[in-house]
């Protein structure tokens, strides 16, 4: 099979051909026009299974222990997962380039401030996430070891969390084929179990339920906030949605992408997020993975231990994926296998610490807030290049390097990006509400959190104000790149 690709103009990069088809230029996968194939669909079911995650169950939960009402609870939850369609944005990009989030924000960073701005930070956070998602389904392994009748000492939940580490990053290391594969097996199998445990769940819940003080006021707009928050964060977390929709054809829909993205993202968050809502009107939310024993059969309680531990693998398995992909674009030269393995054992290490050194829970709260400082402004700059560019990239110049280039910018950094999403980043974290730290613009307004908002839409407007005096481009001009990369024979 021969694939063919243009070499960007003064490149030191050197086009090469693996057995999937997909030309690498400097590390970093680039998918030809004529090597893509599949539907939104498949896209769809990538993102349904990752979602099977226990954290939404426990974080819908968290809902009512701020406070809220039922009735409230559900509207943060529906609301929040709205996010969603815009990681269904994000991912047009990806059939619109053959190139991954990390590359195609160069266009928005610069070539080295890219480096810094999007793989890095997204590097770190993907790298947390993994270690929370391996931590929560190594606690849920620790539980079914004792359904089992495993002792569950020390030596016995290091094996657990050992065999997770390695069942998630040997599938990582086959790829998005693999990916693409076992994606509707994963997710049909543990969907199975999960509408089991809604009918359990929805026949023991509490619709009557009312807190024993309701929230009125300051107090209900702050929980109502910080719920909303919690709950969208994970969605934020979900930048790269490049990354899988660059195998998808050029010709694809671009409403049919952020459609069927969303679907595939919001249905399981939504309605595991509820069930956690609907079990905290009957149990105690503090520590459900073993309280929710007390209103499901003994005979289902293994299978809903087993749909966690299998969701934390199935997610993980993006962000391992989604990570490699980060660390290439910050200039790391590894191979992908070589940056699989690296990460694994990062990932695993955090893992160990977060399970067996720290306060879990309250550190995941605390993460997942903060995280939407950085979160919710880079979403929003990226969103909005896509918007101004008219989802129109060039994948094969956005690889070039070399001083000139076209997203070469002033000294390798679009300042107009870079500036927009600091200024984004020091507003939302003035605006944060969480046990650690309550911001000043949090603590004036009696502690409503508007971290999220404030951040996407200071740093959204500042990057549409500088983006004129972001300094002239390479060759061409961004912006006017073809949707569809000229083709040459590889040499």
């Amino acid at each position: 099979m021969s694939d063919t690709v243009r070499t960007p103009q003064g490149s030191t990069a050197a086009p090469a051909t693996d057995v999937a088809g997909k030309v690498e230029v400097r590390g970093i996968d680039f998918v030809p026009p004529e090597e893509r194939h599949g539907g939104p669909r498949d896209v769809a079911w990538i993102y349904f299974s990752a979602n099977m995650l226990y954290l939404f169950f426990v974080l819908g939960g968290t809902m009512l222990l701020l406070g809220l009402s039922l009735a409230q609870a559900i509207g943060v939850v529906v609301a929040a997962n709205l996010v969603y369609v815009l990681v269904g944005w994000l991912a047009t990009s990806g059939f619109a380039s053959g190139t991954p989030s990390a590359v195609i924000t160069r266009a928005v960073f610069g070539v080295r401030g890219n480096r810094v701005f999007m793989s890095g930070i997204m590097w770190v956070i993907a790298v947390v996430y993994g270690a929370i998602n391996l931590a929560l389904g190594a606690l849920a392994g620790f539980a079914l070891a004792g359904e089992l009748g495993i002792p569950v000492n020390v030596p016995v939940q290091v094996v657990i969390l050992l065999a997770l580490a390695v069942t998630t990053f040997a599938v990582t290391i086959y790829g998005h084929a693999t990916m693409v594969k076992l994606s509707p097996v994963f997710g049909l199998v543990m969907g199975a179990v999960i509408v089991v445990l809604g009918i359990f769940v929805v026949s023991k819940a509490d619709f009557g339920y009312a807190p024993a003080a309701p929230l009125e006021g300051a107090p209900l707009l702050a929980s109502l906030l910080i719920g909303f928050t919690l709950i969208a964060a994970p969605a934020m977390s979900y930048v790269n949605g490049a990354d899988f929709a660059r195998y998808l054809p050029v010709s694809s829909s671009r409403g049919k992408v952020t459609l069927w993205t969303a679907a595939g993202g919001m249905l399981p968050s939504v309605v595991i997020s509820l069930l956690g809502v609907l079990a905290g009107t009957r149990i105690d939310m503090t520590d459900p993975q073993v309280s929710i024993a007390e209103i499901v059969p003994g005979w289902f309680y293994p299978l809903f231990l087993f749909v966690v531990v299998g969701g934390a693998v199935s997610n993980n398995v993006l962000l391992a994926y989604s990570a490699g992909l980060y660390q290439q674009g910050m200039g790391v030269k590894l191979s992908r296998v070589r940056s699989v393995l690296f990460i694994g054992v990062l990932i695993t290490a955090v893992a160990f610490y977060a399970s067996f050194a720290t306060d879990f829970l309250v550190t995941v709260s605390n993460f997942v807030q903060f995280s939407i400082v950085v979160l919710a402004p880079l979403m929003a700059v990226y969103a909005t290049d896509i918007a101004v560019r008219r989802n129109r990239y060039d994948g094969v110049a956005l690889h070039d390097e070399t001083p000139g280039s076209p997203f070469w910018y002033r000294g390798g950094v679009n300042w107009a990006g870079a500036v927009a999403l600091l200024l984004g980043a020091v507003v939302s974290l003035l605006c944060v509400n969480t046990t650690l730290w309550t911001a000043p613009i949090a603590a004036a307004l009696d502690g409503a959190d508007l971290s999220l908002v404030a951040g996407a839409v200071v740093a959204s407007a500042a990057y549409l104000l500088l983006r004129p005096l972001a300094g002239p481009a390479g060759r061409p001009l961004p912006g006017t790149a073809p949707a569809v990369p000229t083709q040459v024979p590889a040499e």
